[in-house]
C-alpha cells in the first residue's frame, strides 16, 4: 500500500532534544526517521523534547532534555511523554515507538492505531515482561540481527543510519586510538586503556558521565594528560575532529553490542574499528578490511599495527552502502507499509512461548551488571 499522506506518531527519547547536540542516539535515530518520512511525504508527528527541531510536526510535553535540567522530574514526565501520542490516537495511522517499554502499556490500555517498536535496547532484564505482555499490541523492529530476544516476534531489522557527508572523509591514518560513549564498564572503555598501554600507543577518550564509581576506580587513576587522555564530552565538530584524525576507535564493549552508532561514525570519517566479537559487531565491521573482531585486549592490541594497513576508503564505502539514513528510512517504510496491511501482530509460536517461560537471568548473554540508565530512557 502507498504511504504517501500516512499520518505517523514518532515517538522519540526525552534525555535529549532530537537531534542531540553530542550524545544521545535513540533521540538521533528518532529524529533522522522523523525527517526521512517528511521528505517522502508522510504526515509526520514527532513526539520530542519542546528544543528539538522538525521539518514535520513537534509535540512535546517537556521544554528541555532530562538531562540537561535535573530540575525536572524524570518519572513524571517520562509518564507524560509516553502517553502522548495515544492521547492523540484519533489523529494517526500508525504509532512508531523508539522510547523503551512504557508506551507499550498505554498501548493496552487505549484503543490506539497499529504500533511499531523499535527495540533499541533493553532498559533492564525484569522489562521482558512488559514487551512479552504487548506482544499482540505492538510490532517489533530490531536495530541488529544480533539484538533479538527469543521470546519476541520481529516484524524485520533496520540497521541504523547515518548521514555520511557530516563527518569528514580522512584518508591518511592518525597516531592515536580513540574512546567514544559513556562511562560504564559494559562499554569497555578500562579494555581500551589496556590496548593502549600494551601496544604503546595514545588513546583519547571522550564520554558522558553515567557509573561514577567505574570511572573512579577503573578509569581516572589511568588518565595522565598524555597517553591516556579524557576529553570529556564532545558535540558535533568535537566528535568529527577525534574521529576522523584516529588510527581506530575502540568498541571493546563487554555485553552483545546492540547496534553502535560511533562504529558507523567512525567508519563515515575512514577510521577502522577494533570491536569486542560480541553482537552487532559482527554485523556491522568486515573483519580484516574495516577493523578487526577481536576476543580480548591482547588480541586487540597485536592488532594495532595493522590498522594503518586497512583502507580507510573502505570503511567510508561499507557505511555508504549499508548505514546511511535513506537505507534506514527505506527500511522503515517497508516496515510501516507491513504494519499499516496487517495492523495485528501474528500470536507467539511455541518457541516463543517456551523462550518466555525461562528466566531471563539464566540466559548466557545476560549481562548482571545492570547499568543505571541514562535518565528518559
Amino acid at each position: 500500500m502507498s504511504l504517501a499522506g500516512a499520518r505517523v506518531a514518532i515517538l522519540a527519547s526525552i534525555a535529549w532534544p532530537a537531534p542531540p547536540p553530542g550524545y544521545g542516539p535513540w533521540e538521533q535515530i528518532a529524529y533522522d526517521i522523523a525527517e526521512g518520512m517528511h521528505r517522502r511525504g508522510l504526515d509526520v508527528t514527532l513526539f520530542a523534547t519542546g528544543n528539538s527541531r522538525s521539518s514535520g510536526k513537534l509535540a512535546s510535553v517537556v521544554p528541555v532534555g532530562l538531562n540537561e535540567d535535573s530540575a525536572l522530574n524524570a518519572d513524571i514526565y517520562t509518564a507524560l511523554h509516553a502517553s502522548a501520542p495515544f492521547e492523540r490516537a484519533a489523529d494517526f495511522d500508525l504509532i512508531h515507538n523508539n522510547f523503551d517499554w512504557k508506551p507499550l502499556l498505554y498501548a493496552l490500555a487505549t484503543n490506539a492505531p497499529p504500533m511499531l517498536t523499535t527495540i533499541h535496547g533493553f532498559s533492564s532484564p525484569p522489562v521482558l515482561a512488559a514487551y512479552y505482555h504487548a506482544a499482540h499490541r505492538s510490532f517489533f523492529c530490531s536495530i541488529s540481527d544480533a539484538d533479538r530476544d527469543p521470546g519476541l516476534s520481529y516484524l524485520g531489522t533496520a540497521y541504523n543510519g547515518i548521514d555520511p557527508h557530516q563527518f569528514t572523509f580522512v584518508s591518511s591514518p592518525g597516531d592515536y586510538l580513540a574512546f567514544l560513549g559513556r562511562w560504564h564498564p559494559e562499554k569497555g572503555a578500562h579494555v581500551a586503556i589496556e590496548i593502549a598501554k600494551r601496544a604503546g600507543i595514545r588513546l583519547k577518550m571522550a564520554a558522558i558521565p553515567q557509573d561514577e564509581r567505574y570511572f573512579a576506580e577503573r578509569i581516572a587513576p589511568h588518565v595522565d594528560g598524555d597517553q591516556i587522555q579524557n576529553l570529556g564530552p564532545v558535540e558535533r565538530p568535537a566528535r568529527d575532529q577525534l574521529l576522523r584524525g584516529a588510527l581506530a576507535l575502540v568498541h571493546m564493549n563487554t555485553r552483545p553490542e546492540r547496534f553502535g552508532l560511533t562504529m558507523i561514525e567512525a567508519m563515515a570519517c575512514g577510521t577502522p574499528v577494533l570491536a569486542s566479537r560480541l553482537g552487532s559487531t559482527l554485523e556491522i565491521v568486515e573483519d580484516g578490511k574495516t577493523g578487526f573482531l577481536c576476543d580480548s585486549a591482547l588480541d586487540a592490541a597485536g592488532r594495532v599495527g595493522d590498522l594503518a594497513r586497512l583502507s580507510r576508503r573502505a570503511c567510508r564505502e561499507r557505511v555508504e552502502q549499508m548505514f546511511t539514513v535513506d537505507r534506514m528510512v527505506d527500511r522503515y517504510c517497508e516496515l510501516y507499509e507491513q504494519v499499516l496491511t496487517l495492523r495485528t501482530p501474528p500470536p507467539p509460536t511455541a518457541s516463543q512461548k517456551a523462550a518466555r517461560s525461562h528466566d531471563w537471568w539464566d540466559r548466557p548473554q545476560a549481562f548482571t551488571d545492570i547499568p543505571p540508565k541514562p535518565r528518559g530512557r
